[in-house]
This record gives C-alpha cells, structure tokens and sequence, in this order.
C-alpha cells in the first residue's frame, strides 16, 4: 500500500482491495443506503467483524489522524473510499454507526486529551466500541444549553443523575457522550460538561421507543448515580458549550448532512425502479416527478460538498455554516419522500407479502420529516444562519445572561402563580 496521498494511486489500490476483499452487492440495491439499516445486536456483531477486517487492513479511519489509528488522509480520500465501494456490502451499524464515526469521532479527536484518544479512536475505528449521545432531555429539546442531568464532583469521581432522550442507536452501543450540567451559578451556556459513560454502567438504564414506522431506534435514558471518573471527562470542565459546537458541525453533516454518497449522476434510480415496477415509466406526471427528485438530490450534493469545502477552509467551521446544508435535508427530504408517494400511487401504500422493498416509499413518507428535527429543527437552522451568518438581529431572549439557577427559580415562580 502506498502512502495513498494522491488520489488516483489511492483510487485504484482501494478499487483493487474492495473487489478482493468485499462481497458484492445486487446492482439494483446498489444505491448508496443500506439493503436493511443493522438493528439488532447479531448486526452490529457481524459488522464488527468487517469493520475489524478494514481496520487491520488500512481501510477504517481514513482521514483520522494516523496516531490513532486513522490514515491522516483528506476528506477527498474518504469519498473516493465510499465511490468505489458503493456496489459493496460494507460494515453496517446502523443509525450508531453515522453517530460513532462521524460527530462523536471527530468530537473526540478535536478536544480530547492524547491518553484518552489513544484508549477509545483505535477502539471506534476497529470496531470495538460503538458509541450514543446522551445529549436531548424531554425538558430541552431545542433549546440544547437548558439540560438539567447534573454532574456532582465527587474526590476523584463525578456522580451524574438525570435523564436523556431521543438517543439514536443507544440500545446498540458501548459507550455514550453524556452532556450533564457541572455549574448552575453561570448562564445556561457556561457550566455544561461532556462525560464518556459506558452504557452498561451502573446506574444507567436504557430504554428502546417504538416509532411511527414500527422501528425503535430512538431511546430514552435514566441515569442513577452513575461514577465516572476525571479519565473520562471530554473537553474542560464548564467548558462543554465548544465541544457541543464542534458536534453540531459533524451532527449536521459538516455540510454534507442528507447528501448521496456519489454525485447522482442518473435519475433518481429508486423513483424509476419504482415506477418501472408499477407500470408507469412513461407516464408524464411519475416523469415529471422523477425529475425533480433528480434536481433536488443533485442540487443538495453540490450545495453539501460545497458548504463542506468552506468548513474544512476554516481554522474553526461555524456550525451555523453547516446549518445550510442541514437546513437543506430539512426541506428537501420530505419533498423527495411525497415524491416517492406520487411516483407509486396506491402501490406504495400497500404491497405483496414478501415484497421486501414494498415499504420502502411508505417508510420513507413516514421518516420523511425526520431530518426538519432531527439534530436541530429547520426553525433552529434558519435561526443560527439568520443571527450568525446574515447577520440580522437576535431573537430576544430573556435568560440568556442569567445564572441558570436563578433561571430555573424564576420558572417555578411563575408556574405557581399560573397554577
């Protein structure tokens, strides 16, 4: 293997080793998203495997830093990776996987201590453990600075209690990125802390929430008491709003969030295998259809990639910057799937038994809107583009200088005299 700095070389030594070494996919499935998303842990157990196949390899962690595991190769190679494996099985964690390996990694590479990112980014990069964010509490969704789990040091030990929801994947993983409050005497913003906490500790209960579309990937935790020590703390104590910042940039995709792996050269393969499949290939209107599909999907790739190219350009990417890209899988992600909805008419609301890939345009209308919340509303995205970026007043708010305690106060206050 060469040092793989120049992309053509990179290229096919990668198309060489994925053809030797993967199994290939069924061309029609070969879209870019996974045949079936890993939900179990027999899943997760055998993408282990292929993930440690890749890693021993050379082929995990291409652009993390070679010290810790990674190749230190660029953004460029990591997308060639995926553009020559496309027509492959590659390892699949499911939702836990896109956390683990893109805003929980690369969080953790940018404001973790050596000695910590030494013991957990080989761990990540080869498979051994998965990781969740313990970030969202039913009484802070949004507004992400207003958590309340708290953090009480402890001698040489942190106790944490509280509550999280809404965590992708945490039934399936190792450990968790656990947002808890370390300071309530300083505004919201300035007393948080992020701790690493193994999902099995004690103290820590999981529970699985069963959605819409009958999946339950989300999760709520609950938090009793759990010991962790001053070895896992991530960032600087009172400090975690930069590392929250850091995540919001990966979370919204670095300015590829929702984007096709490979520029979507041909129309909207799905939709036309879609309308193939009941009959309406030359019908105007599923053409019509199909063709914004298409429009939409390759507008948002280059919006995605160029937003990203401006990031890595930046000594500090802005995650209101990377709000553009997120804020376009907002809007264009539920378009697509009604999209899907008109292409397969009354096929797309009911199909054969066994008809494996019947569903998908229903589940797809049913997940439709998920990226519009999902890490920040489009609401939230139009806010931080319109204050940070564009520069338009503030919205105004009432607690944003204020000790959190006194906050809090205030809000009991008020209630009773509601009530």
């Amino acid at each position: 293997m060469s040092n793989g700095t120049d992309i053509e070389t990179f290229r096919q030594e990668a198309r060489a080793w994925i053809k030797a070494n993967l199994e290939p996919r069924p061309k029609a499935s070969a879209t870019g998203r996974p045949d079936r998303e890993a939900s179990t842990p027999e899943d997760i157990a055998r993408a282990r495997v292929l993930q440690r196949k890749l890693f021993d390899s050379g082929w995990a962690g291409l652009s993390y830093p070679a010290e810790y595991g990674g190749r230190g190769l660029t953004a460029l190679h990591e997308r060639v990776w995926r553009e020559e494996a496309l027509d492959y099985y590659t390892p699949d964690f499911g939702v836990a996987g896109s956390v683990t390996f893109g805003a929980i990694g690369r969080s953790l590479v940018a404001h973790c201590t050596p000695e910590f990112c030494r013991q957990h980014i080989p761990a990540i990069l080869s498979g051994d453990e998965v990781w969740c964010q313990f970030y969202s509490e039913p009484e802070a969704g949004s507004d992400l600075a207003g958590i309340r789990t708290r953090a009480v040091k402890d001698g040489e030990r942190w106790i944490i209690s509280g509550s999280k929801i809404w965590s992708s994947g945490a039934y399936l993983a190792d450990w968790a990125m656990c947002l808890a409050r370390t300071d309530w005497s300083v505004p919201k913003h300035r007393g948080l802390t992020w701790f690493a906490v193994p999902t099995n500790a004690k103290g820590v209960e999981v529970r699985q929430i069963r959605q819409i579309n009958g999946n339950a990937e989300f999760c709520e935790e609950f938090l009793d008491e759990v010991e962790v020590t001053e070895d896992d703390v991530i960032g600087e104590v009172n400090k975690g709003w930069a590392v929250t910042q850091t995540m919001l940039v990966y979370e919204r995709g670095a300015g590829e969030m929702g984007a096709s792996m490979v520029e979507p050269r041909e129309l909207a393969p799905d939709l036309v295998a879609l309308a193939r499949k009941v009959g309406r290939a030359e019908d105007p209107a599923a053409r019509q259809a199909i063709a914004k599909a298409h429009i939409n999907d390759y507008a948002q790739y280059h919006l995605g990639h160029r937003i990203a190219d401006r990031l890595r350009a930046q000594a500090t990417p802005d995650p209101a910057v990377a709000a553009y890209g997120k804020l376009a899988s907002g809007v264009l992600a539920p378009i697509r799937a009604r999209l899907g909805m008109e292409v397969g008419g009354p096929a797309a609301l009911a199909w054969a038994a066994g008809d494996e890939d019947g569903g998908r345009p229903a589940l797809n209308y049913l997940n439709g809107r998920v990226t519009s919340i999902a890490a920040g509303t489009n609401e939230m995205q139009r806010n931080g583009i319109g204050e940070r970026v564009l520069g338009l007043p503030r919205e105004p708010s009432f607690d944003t200088n204020k000790p959190f305690n006194e906050v809090l106060g205030a809000a009991r206050n008020w209630n009773s005299k509601v009530g």
